[in-house]
């Protein structure tokens, strides 16, 4: 169990988590609001790459950095959190109900829904009318083969350093100065949420909520490498699946010129081609050339 941690520990982890938080908050406010505006008005697939290849290694470096410097500090705690987490009577209960095989049958079954309900969506959006997107994430769908490597890797990048992060470093150091284990869960995934704030207010709650089950998971099932790989699949279905089985981006090389995402933009590449493209609005238009019939 948790140890009892006297005053000046936990003003000082208060002080670390407010001084990272506020950090990464700035960051998100700024940086990477102004860089997604410009992201969005790129029609050359090469700069839409190289500012890609930069995400991914921002990300790997400053949410898998700064996990591994928290994880040097705090790694003596993950364990009496986890622990303590789990002694809770909502997630004592929560665990007893789902023994016996059942939790596993539920995410298998959960797996298999989101599955069908992928492949289905996608046949439909493909006749009528495209994807429907929660938060204004549409210009990061791949729109090209080349495109598409980059989406897979900032997807599994994601699923590990932002577990890595948000699920076992930043709660176990938030717990030193919380003294509870679940509120420091809870704001960790606050504190995820609201670094997706270039998706605007609807992506902020999403992904909020989305962390706060990816918490939940975590904790009953003990497992953080569930979560990571749950997590990657997740934002593959986004940049990967979805892209391939309903605007057919694979086909399309990397040579392609795509009008800049201002308002409704037509999502017909500068150059000539008779392949379906991703949308460029979050409007999440129809693949070009589809009639919808």
């Amino acid at each position: 169990m948790l140890p009892e941690f006297e005053w000046p520990w936990r003003i000082g982890a208060a002080a670390l988590a407010l001084g990272l938080v506020a950090a990464l908050a700035v960051r998100a406010a700024r940086k990477d609001r102004r860089e997604y505006s410009r992201f969005r008005r790129y029609r050359s697939t090469a700069k839409r790459q190289a500012m890609l290849r930069r995400w991914l290694i921002e990300s790997a470096v400053l949410f898998g950095g700064s996990a591994l410097v928290l994880l040097a500090i705090v790694h003596p705690l993950l364990g009496a959190l986890l622990a303590t987490a789990q002694a809770t009577a909502p997630v004592t209960w929560l665990r007893d109900a789902l023994a016996g095989g059942l939790g596993i049958g539920l995410l298998l079954g959960a797996l298999l829904g989101i599955t069908a309900l992928t492949l289905v969506g996608a046949r439909s959006a493909r006749r009528e009318g495209g994807v429907i997107m929660v938060g204004d994430i549409a210009a990061l769908l791949p729109r090209n083969r080349p495109e598409l490597a980059w989406g897979a890797a900032l997807s599994v990048n994601a699923g590990i350093v932002e577990e890595a992060l948000f699920r076992l470093a930043l709660p176990a150091l938030l717990v030193v100065a919380t003294g509870e284990p679940l509120s420091a869960f809870a704001l960790a995934a606050l504190v995820f949420g609201l670094l997706h704030l270039y998706q605007g207010a609807l992506g902020v709650v999403a992904t909020t909520m989305l962390g706060l089950g990816f918490s939940a998971l975590y904790v009953v099932s003990g497992s953080i490498v569930l979560v990571m790989v749950l997590h990657a699949l997740l934002d593959l279905r986004t940049l990967v699946l979805i892209p391939v089985t309903v605007y057919r981006v694979h086909r399309l090389p990397g040579s392609v010129r795509f009008p800049p995402v201002v308002g409704r933009a037509s999502t017909q590449p500068a150059a000539e081609t008779s392949e379906p493209v991703a949308p460029t609005s979050g409007d999440a238009a129809p693949p070009a050339g589809d009639s919808g019939a």
